[in-house]
């Protein structure tokens, strides 16, 4: 079975120079959601977008949402739902409900649903990503009945991490593929 790959960015969009934006290139199977505004992200014009990407989905999916998406993802599930997702890789969650870790313009997308999940999920999070405590992390992939992976210090999993293809997330992936597939 053919996996496709629904590349979702958070805030800013993810430049040339984040895996997102590798993944692209690498995976013919994977497409990207695209918001009209990257930089001041209203939730509902969010949702719309990612809302247009899923009905266009007609093969199995996984959702890999980065960031401030990870928010909106659960937005989206915690209404809606659609036989073609087949799983989630929900990666540096950033914590929408702290203000002391995220900026006032993506409060907008709080409170951060805390539905489980129908499918199978991972979420990723790094020691010193100054958007989510670990431990908040941790939280919400329990909530959500999503595996959790502390990969170490690695920032926001972002640009700035340099992280390129991240074959540790492509391994993650294949780890998400496998429990799919299991």
């Amino acid at each position: 079975m053919e996996i496709k790959l629904l590349i979702i960015p958070g805030l800013g969009d993810s430049g040339e120079k984040h895996w997102q934006s590798y993944w692209l290139k690498k995976y013919k199977n994977a497409t990207k959601v695209i918001q009209n505004n990257w930089d001041e992200p209203q939730r509902e014009d969010w949702l719309l977008k990612l809302n247009e990407a899923i009905l266009k989905l007609e093969e199995p999916t996984i959702l890999v949402a980065h960031s401030l998406a990870v928010s909106l993802v659960m937005h989206w599930v915690s209404v809606n739902n659609n036989p073609n997702i087949i799983g989630a890789l929900l990666v540096a969650p950033a914590d929408v409900d702290s203000p002391e870790h995220t900026p006032e313009k993506i409060w907008n997308f709080s409170p951060i649903p805390l539905s489980k999940l129908d499918f199978p999920s991972i979420v990723v999070t790094s020691e010193n990503d100054p958007y989510i405590a670990v431990q908040r992390a941790e939280y919400f992939a329990e909530m959500w009945g999503s595996d959790f992976i502390n990969i170490g210090q690695k920032g926001h999993i972002n640009s700035e991490s340099n992280l390129e293809f991240w074959e540790e997330g492509q391994m993650l992936l294949q780890q998400l593929i496998d429990k799919i597939n299991n």
